[in-house]
């Protein structure tokens, strides 16, 4: 085993980590953890993908100019 950890070990850093975060939490963890690996990975190796890059750009909306409205001028009121 790398590191000097044995199965015993795995186990227990294992177990520690299902009470710490849940049954629900692991999974989801383990995706993300998975992601930023294999984006790292790319990301090292040099590889770009274009195309996902241009489809993220297609899809958002198009930008809202917002409307700015004049209010009338108040007249002032004079006090004599």
């Amino acid at each position: 085993m790398p590191f000097g950890i044995g199965i015993w070990e795995l186990l227990i850093l294992l177990l520690v980590l299902l009470l710490v975060f849940g049954p629900k939490r692991l999974p989801e963890m383990g995706r993300q953890l998975g992601k930023g690996m294999r984006e790292f990975k790319d990301s090292v190796s040099g590889k770009d993908d274009a195309d996902d890059i241009v489809d993220e750009v297609a899809e958002l909306p198009p930008a809202v100019e917002p409307t700015t409205t004049t209010t009338p001028a108040r007249e002032r009121d004079t006090v004599s």
